[in-house]
């Protein structure tokens, strides 16, 4: 079937003559993104095919399609979605993109305007018809987890001895403690780029791998990753997904920047209701919260619904809890690294809005500091790092058991 003409942009008569800058593919569990990067709105027409499965694509007036004939290339063995993509060109010379697919999905096709470094760009989400469940993941992670122990004998000399305050907490709750764990960015979204041209978006996933292992090596806490891979996540779904894994707490990795290379240090911050407790804090968080604009969202389809849900609600008490943890976490990670503010600050973060969820946003060191970003790229500083944000998350919940639930 021909989708809804709403899919199409502005007719050809109004078309200009546009060339393909780059095509690219962006596979995860949640969704295959394909995008499509041009000097001016593509014309096109996107159809939907059974027997076998496969997306049409076609695009009208394209004055260059060596980007898109190498777009075959670029499908992954283990893409869920996309079996293989074929390129060829029609009668009327608009190319043509067929994507064979592994099985029916749902597509939502939309167009961006530029921005950052981006041109114009031509989205295609390819979602699965049920979508993943984020707890259901993480249950049956913890099932393959617990299968493995099993057949490992156990070896003592790896058993780490609880800190004393910690072992009230580990003994009076039945249920383990969840955190869900968001390495910023990703994807289309770069975030800051350091002098050797170190991407924000792979170090933090680096630090929140690490960190999730710690967590998981606890015996009474587990950790879920919002991303694990590189793939653009947008900000309202990263909040949902803590959301639906009941989470006891929601931390967002950062490297944070500035235009002078001296700036460093790290940096904890929570939500603000009330205005943002600095100016750096504030440019922070308006920064930050431009990542959908960068990684790519339709904002004019943003369920209002959901919006008025993140933005509406009340949230003193998670914003205390907040305060708390993100004081724990400050002093786990400046046993590690410089710290740039003393205080937990506070912003309005849009990755921080859950109304139920204590959520902190920790900018690890900055990546436009040469010295920093160094210590970002080394392996040995991303175990550092996690380990100190993990002893700052265990010292919390030590003192602050959380609520027992079904």
């Amino acid at each position: 079937m021909v989708l809804p003409a709403a899919q199409c942009l502005v007719p050809s008569a109004f078309a200009q003559a546009a060339s393909v800058a780059s095509a690219r593919l962006w596979p995860s569990p949640d969704y295959t993104r394909v995008i499509v990067e041009s000097s001016a709105p593509l014309v096109h027409q996107i159809t939907v095919l059974k027997n076998p499965d496969r997306i049409v694509l076609d695009i009208e007036g394209v004055e260059s399609s060596s980007e898109l004939a190498g777009l075959p290339a670029r499908v992954q063995p283990n893409d869920p979605y996309i079996g293989a993509i074929r390129f060829g060109r029609r009668g009327n010379g608009a190319a043509r993109v067929v994507l064979d697919l592994r099985g029916e999905v749902r597509p939502d096709l939309f167009a961006l305007k530029p921005v950052g470094e981006y041109g114009y760009r031509l989205v295609l989400d390819l979602y699965p018809l049920v979508p993943l469940d984020p707890l259901m993941a993480l249950l049956e992670s913890e099932r393959q987890k617990e299968k493995k122990q099993l057949a490992t004998p156990s070896d003592p000399t790896t058993l780490r001895e609880p800190l004393a305050e910690e072992r009230p907490a580990m003994r009076s709750g039945a249920r383990k403690i969840t955190i869900a764990i968001d390495p910023g960015h990703g994807g289309e979204d770069p975030g800051a780029i350091g002098p050797k041209g170190t991407y924000e978006k792979n170090v933090v996933l680096a630090i929140a791998k690490k960190l999730k292992a710690r967590i998981d090596g606890e015996r009474h806490m587990r950790a879920m990753l919002t991303r694990d891979d590189d793939y653009f996540v947008p900000l309202h779904e990263r909040v949902q997904k803590a959301r639906r894994v009941q989470a006891d707490l929601f931390i967002s990795i950062h490297a944070d920047a500035f235009r002078e290379a001296s700036a460093r240090g790290s940096s904890v911050f929570a939500l603000s209701e009330s205005g943002a407790t600095s100016a750096a804090a504030r440019w922070l968080a308006q920064k930050e919260n431009q990542a959908d604009l960068i990684g790519g969202v339709d904002l004019d389809r943003r369920d209002p619904v959901l919006a008025r849900t993140l933005l509406d609600l009340s949230q003193t008490a998670q914003i205390s809890d907040s305060l708390k943890v993100g004081r724990h976490v400050l002093d786990g990670i400046g046993t590690h690294n410089a710290l740039h503010k003393n205080t937990v600050e506070q912003a309005g973060f849009a990755v921080l809005k859950a109304p139920d969820v204590p959520s902190i946003l920790v900018e690890t060191a900055f990546i436009s500091n040469p010295e920093e970003e160094q210590k970002l790229r080394s392996e040995r500083h991303q175990k550092k790092f996690a380990d100190s944000i993990h002893e700052g998350i265990t010292r919390y919940f030590a003192r602050n058991p959380p609520l027992a639930r079904a």
